[in-house]
């Protein structure tokens, strides 16, 4: 009997040697897009990528469709922990953030990557004042853009049009050009358009398409009028708890997916517009001409509220970083 416990032992110490046990932290990343979006994709590379960097130590688990929070309820949700990873709106508690995550200006997106990383820079210390770390970037700016019931030639002259906003510049900005803003959730715009309660909507491509919205609002403007992004920030104490080299694996998991999910990501936003017009909608391209019209309309009163809310040495540094990606 002593022997073959000693054996049965000497066993278990060998198989536990050669296997292990893996010290899993569990991350939950909460996002707006549904499964549909190609951004969820992008989630899922992610996710793979934590897993195979970390050995298995990091777990990035993905819930879609605002299923853990509210569009508005990013920074809550990340510091009262019912996420781990969520993406973060226009929020007051990171004021320079909020009125620049979306800017007017025409940027060459050629290197968008390398743009948001610099953008994510500037903002980290106000993040890290709230508890968050900037982590991945969402590829945002490409195609947020404007659609209508009937076809728009010049969204400077919206006469009276209720239009979907999604934040207080936007809303200024279609105030200046005449319409009237009214603000609606991304989940809810779909019953908000089919039952008249905004004549137009400002989305991006990607969410408008996933969203099955082309049906109820065919018409397209696309204007190129804005950088953004909307970043997905990540707990800083959670972040904090990881080891060096699990923060730099997932750091990097980061980087790499943007790069991986770029292609495919305005590969898949085309692939929406082409179909959508292939079914009767119609594409509005303005020119670089009348896109600068639009953004010199609105940026005097903008760059007011950033110089305030950023301090003019943060605000000066996003349009520096802006004008050295201009096309």
């Amino acid at each position: 009997m002593t022997s073959k416990l000693t054996c049965t032992t000497a066993f278990a110490i060998v198989t536990m040697a050669a296997f292990p046990a893996v010290a899993e932290t569990t991350v939950r990343l909460s996002t707006y897009v549904n499964e549909a979006d190609i951004r969820y994709e992008g989630f899922v590379h992610f996710a793979d990528l934590v897993a195979e960097k970390t050995g298995g130590s990091v777990k990035v688990e993905v819930f879609p469709s605002s299923t853990l929070h509210g569009w508005s309820e990013g920074v809550d949700s990340l510091q009262g922990g019912v996420s781990d990873i969520s993406w973060i709106n226009a929020d007051n508690r990171l004021p320079c953030y909020a009125v620049t995550s979306l800017y007017p200006a025409l940027v060459d997106l050629s290197e968008q990557p390398k743009l948001d990383a610099d953008y994510a820079n500037l903002i980290r210390d106000e993040a890290a004042q709230q508890g968050l770390v900037p982590l991945i970037n969402s590829n945002y700016s490409y195609d947020q853009e404007w659609w209508f019931e009937e076809p728009m030639g010049d969204i400077g002259k919206l006469d009276g049009k209720l239009v979907r906003s999604i934040g207080p510049l936007v809303s200024m900005m279609i105030e200046t050009w005449g319409g009237e803003p009214v603000f609606v959730a991304p989940k809810e715009v779909f019953q908000s358009a089919e039952r008249g309660v905004v004549d137009g909507i400002n989305m991006g491509v990607a969410t408008y398409s996933s969203w099955k919205l082309w049906d109820v609002m065919p018409h397209m403007v696309n204007a190129n009028l804005f950088y953004g992004n909307i970043i997905y920030m990540m707990n800083k104490d959670k972040f904090d708890a990881l080891t060096a080299e699990e923060q730099a694996a997932v750091s990097e998991a980061a980087a790499e997916t943007e790069v991986w999910l770029q292609p495919k990501y305005e590969g898949w936003v085309d692939e929406q517009v082409a179909a959508a017009v292939a079914a009767g909608g119609t594409e509005e391209n303005l020119s670089a001409e009348a896109s600068s019209a639009l953004i010199a309309s609105v940026k005097d009163k903008w760059d007011v509220t950033v110089d305030e809310a950023c301090g003019a040495e943060l605000a000066g540094q996003v349009r520096e970083l802006l004008a050295s990606h201009a096309p």
